[in-house]
């Protein structure tokens, strides 16, 4: 019995030894948390209500349930050595030696640079905006000098010419007498035809079209403020959301690093956040730089230089959809650019009569008063004169105005059907970005903020890890950041549909200036 005893007592003791060692060595590979610095979790006011996380639970082997293995452990006989026997165990301990997770990388210059980018001057409405384009933006003092312009046209060309004062001494010396006739004479060119008035109603015309271009560069200049606006304040509330990507990419780093501790991550995931993380910052810059030119590039069409201001009108707005055969008819009856034309067509109308008349010839009237010193009498002269059409009846100048009076008809037509094109490729992008705009506001939006909440509920209870939290959160934001981008572009499309498809606010107005040489003569005609 007792040489049995003495038997089994090597092995037993040597199991045990065996045990304990290896219990060691688990206990040894187990990670240790390492202490690091919780990311701050967003608190600013947003949109959406973002929770503060709870306390990470410590996740540890001692909370799971202890299991002992049972094992069989045979009899050694003639006494096997067992020095140079290793465990499973030991074998791999220093290739799973616990390390450090990788380190945050640190953010770009520039966003600390740019801060919080926050606006300094005093808040910035549309109608004030629209207000000071009005005053100093330059292309509308153009437009109204090109109104003067043709209107003093429309003056010159219906006054009479001015008559012609000569002082006149004929055959000086003869029989020792200063001359035959001494005196003064008085020359008028009576215009016939009534060339004058058909002059003046056509630079009369001209004016009327050049108005309407005036309003059509109120209409350019307006458009682009209220485009450039609402591209600004979208862009500045992309900014903010892209603040709070940033806060989920960096708890995302936090919480990757902090189940790395625990053994649920690998470095992989830790790097990847990393990544994400860099991303997230990149694309908050991208969009700072973006609302900063958008800014820039609005008080540029105002005409005066303002410090970076918040702008104090929504983006949002009634999104009711705009009926395209309404708009269509606006723009064909009532487009400023439309009114133009049909004015520069009178004008041409109204040239060819003026230039058909050309030909009837004006009449001269010259008479004078003097001394006739030869005969020592009070004498008068008097002569007409006229111009024969023989060889020149104006035919190159009428057929150059009935051309342009016909190019001027296509110039109708062209505009309108250029107009209709324009209208339906704006009304495309209007309706497609205004079917998204309501369905992320009414179904989109809601079903994300409802799904974010029921995982912040689910974690409260401990059912699903934080990172999933995050991930709806991310996504959350992402779906309002694309959600901004349809309302900007809704409202872009909008302005150019109810302002008649007119941008271009520091582009020069156009003349109504033909070509030809019907213009060029010293007098307008």
């Amino acid at each position: 019995m007792k040489s049995t005893s003495r038997r089994w007592a090597g092995p037993l003791l040597l199991s045990a030894a065996m045990l304990g060692c290896s219990a060691a060595e688990k206990q040894a590979a187990r990670p240790v948390a390492i202490d690091q610095t919780k990311a701050a979790r967003p608190t600013e006011k947003t949109n959406a209500p973002v929770a503060a996380r709870p306390a990470v639970r410590q996740a540890s082997l001692s909370d799971q349930p202890s299991v002992q293995l049972a094992s069989v452990q045979m009899p050694m006989h003639n006494d096997e050595k067992m020095d140079g026997m290793q465990t499973d165990d030991q074998q791999p301990l220093k290739q799973h030696r616990f390390q450090a997770p990788a380190g945050t990388p640190p953010a770009p210059p520039d966003l600390s640079a740019n801060g919080n980018l926050p606006p300094l001057g005093e808040p910035l409405s549309l109608e004030l905006a629209e207000a000071l384009a009005c005053q100093h933006n330059p292309t509308l003092m153009q437009a109204q000098a090109q109104v003067q312009g043709e209107l003093g046209k429309a003056i010159q060309a219906g006054l009479w010419p001015n008559p012609t004062l000569s002082y006149v001494q004929e055959q000086i010396g003869v029989e020792g007498t200063p001359g035959e006739f001494v005196g003064g004479t008085v020359r008028q060119r009576i215009v016939t035809g009534h060339k004058l008035d058909l002059s003046r109603q056509k630079f009369l015309a001209r004016t009327r079209a050049a108005e309407w271009r005036a309003l059509e560069q109120q209409y350019r200049v307006l458009n682009d403020v209220r485009v450039h606006y609402f591209r600004a304040r979208g862009h500045f509330e992309l900014v903010e959301i892209h603040r709070e990507l940033v806060k989920n990419a960096e708890d995302n780093v936090l919480t990757q690093r902090e189940r790395y501790n625990v053994g649920q991550a690998t470095q992989a995931d830790v790097h990847l956040a990393n990544v994400a993380l860099q991303r997230s910052r990149l694309d908050l810059l991208k969009n700072e730089n973006n609302y900063r030119e958008a800014f820039e590039v609005l008080t540029a069409l105002l005409g005066v230089e303002l410090p970076i201001a918040p702008l104090d009108t929504p983006l949002a707005g009634d999104l009711t959809p705009i009926d395209y055969q309404q708009a269509l008819g606006r723009l064909s009856d009532e487009s400023p650019q439309m009114m133009a034309a049909r004015n520069k067509l009178d004008s041409d109308r109204i040239k060819i009569r003026r230039e058909t008349v050309e030909p009837v010839p004006d009449i001269v009237v010259e008479g004078g008063v003097g001394n006739n010193f030869e005969t020592t009498e009070t004498v008068g002269m008097a002569r007409v004169s006229v111009q024969v059409p023989l060889y020149d009846w104006n035919q190159g100048a009428i057929r150059q105005a009935e051309a342009d009076y016909a190019r001027q008809q296509g110039e109708i037509r062209r505009i309108e059907l250029t107009l209709k094109q324009d209208l339906a490729r704006t009304y495309r992008n209007y309706l497609t970005a205004l079917q998204h705009a309501d369905n992320y506001q009414h179904s989109i939006l809601p079903e994300a903020q409802q799904a974010y909440e029921l995982q912040l509920n689910s974690y409260k209870e401990n059912r699903i890890a934080w990172n999933e939290v995050l991930r709806t959160q991310e996504t959350y934001f992402l779906l309002r950041a694309e959600y901004i981008r349809n309302l900007i572009a809704w409202r872009e499309n909008e302005v150019l549909i109810t302002g008649f498809l007119l941008h271009g606010g520091l582009m020069a107005p156009e003349t109504a200036l033909p070509p030809g040489h019907i213009d060029s003569v010293p007098k307008p005609r």
